[in-house]
């Protein structure tokens, strides 16, 4: 069995999360998607989601590509996870590229994925709060 695994926030779940989730999928067998949880997202990427850890993490499960949601609350914990795990590809969005090619030293490959263009949940928000869709 082919282990996949990824890591986001997936705050305001949209189609580009979708089609990253979809995309990580067709490279394994099982698919874990590991979650920030808020307290990371908070002290570590200084951002708040709008959705909680519990919130995001239900709505993972319920995406017929996710096999396991766990938490994220390290930058450190990729290592471990891909051992504990035995993960075969790590994968994220290609706007990290480069940044996590050190986990192929921990036998695994790594894969950047274009992202979806035109969405965004940070462009999401911006809308949002400007009150309109451009």
């Amino acid at each position: 069995m082919r282990k996949v695994i990824t890591y986001g926030t997936f705050d305001l779940l949209h189609y580009g999360h979708i089609n990253l989730l979809k995309r990580a999928k067709e490279l394994g067998d099982y698919l874990i998607v590991c979650v920030s949880t808020d307290e990371f997202n908070w002290n570590e990427k200084k951002k708040k989601s709008y959705f909680t850890y519990e919130q995001r993490k239900a709505l993972l499960e319920s995406i017929r590509y996710v096999d396991l949601v766990i938490p994220e609350e390290t930058w450190e914990q990729k290592r471990n996870d891909i051992h504990e795990y035995h993960i075969d590809t790590f994968v994220i969005g290609d706007d990290w590229k480069g940044k996590f090619d050190y986990l192929k030293d921990e036998g695994c490959e790594v894969i950047y994925i274009p992202r979806t263009p035109e969405i965004s949940t940070s462009q999401i928000k911006a809308e949002l709060n400007n009150g309109k869709k451009e």
